[in-house]
């Protein structure tokens, strides 16, 4: 019997249909085999400009988005896990380009994927200029798909923030998470594993990732030099991520009462009898992104912050071999 690509299960014109319905979403001139975005106007302030990419996924969270059937928000998680990391070092988006893979392409389901890209790179004051589907029933079952996403922005040399300016004294500026976001997310899983406790929790469980695009880059705008650090808690959490910017000889000194944590955190640490040191050490706690300032121009930083999303002063630097205490 003769084989075809389409009886392997790949529909190259289905698969091309659905790339000619998704241009929409795309800001920028799109040729043939790549995207096209016009670097000279971000050049004009810039004496020595920086290039910075972020690569990254959403991770297990995509399985409870298709359990559910809800496919319009992981996609700016997909952006929110790139863009956040490249403002840590102080960079402003410029394009995105996303790749999804799948066991069968479905376009309803698959544009409302796009939906959420689209949304994310909006949120992020970004464009999204290309990306690539692949269908490979060999390697997912047919309603599964993958995201991985990938992001550019730029930055002048001389503020580019490494954590090198950090010093005992510092004030942590903790900003509110919108919840779990898109780590620890095979331990979710686990904690909860009946239907019930997943249709209960189903709107936590999905909350997209805080887009910290824009306030952190108001912020920047106006206390560039008061920001020694700012780091995205993400896998790993408060014990990995947040420490990486610390210089050698500091550490964090956090005052666990000083923001409110989400409720899911407390149920997820009741049901599945999460240490202290698990809870911290995967997810964000409420806190999604936090940056190391000055202590002169705190309360000034703080102020700002809050007109975008709920901040707190939750710690200080101080000198020591632990990288983290808290209180």
């Amino acid at each position: 019997m003769a084989v075809s690509y389409k009886k392997a299960g790949v529909d190259v014109e289905k698969a091309e249909k659905f790339v000619s319905n998704i241009k929409k979403f795309l800001s920028t001139d799109s040729k043939a085999f790549s995207g096209v975005f016009p670097l000279k106007k971000f050049l004009s302030n810039k004496n020595n400009p920086m290039l910075v990419s972020s690569s990254d996924g959403v991770g297990t969270k995509l399985l409870l988005a298709q359990k559910f059937g809800i496919h319009n928000t992981v996609g700016i998680d997909l952006v929110a896990m790139n863009v956040n990391d490249l403002i840590c070092l102080g960079a402003k988006p410029l394009f995105f380009l996303d790749y999804i893979a799948c066991g069968k392409l479905n376009n309803s389901v698959l544009e409302k994927v796009m939906e959420g890209i689209y949304n994310g790179v909006k949120q992020s004051d970004s464009v999204l200029v290309g990306g690539e589907t692949a269908e490979m029933p060999d390697m997912y079952k047919k309603d599964e798909y993958d995201l991985a996403g990938f992001s550019v922005g730029i930055v002048d040399k001389s503020r580019v923030i490494t954590g090198k300016k950090i010093k005992a004294g510092d004030v942590v500026i903790g900003i509110a998470s919108s919840g779990i976001h898109s780590n620890g997310y095979s331990l979710v899983r686990k904690i909860f594993k009946s239907e019930k406790d997943l249709n209960r929790y189903k709107k936590e469980l999905l909350e997209p990732t805080r887009i910290y695009v824009k306030p952190v880059l108001k912020i920047l705008d106006k206390f560039g030099k008061q920001i020694h650090g700012i780091a995205h808690i993400t896998g790993g959490a408060w014990f990995i991520k947040a420490v990486k910017v610390l210089p050698q000889e500091l550490g964090f000194y956090i005052k666990r009462e000083s923001w409110i944590v989400p409720e899911i955190f407390n149920v997820m640490q009741k049901k599945g009898k999460l240490s202290f040191k698990e809870m911290y050490s995967t997810f964000n706690m409420g806190i999604g992104m936090i940056l190391i300032v000055s202590k002169t121009y705190a309360d000034n930083i703080l102020k700002l912050a809050g007109k975008f999303e709920k901040s707190y002063i939750i710690g200080e630097v101080v000198k020591s071999k632990e990288k983290i205490k808290f209180v």
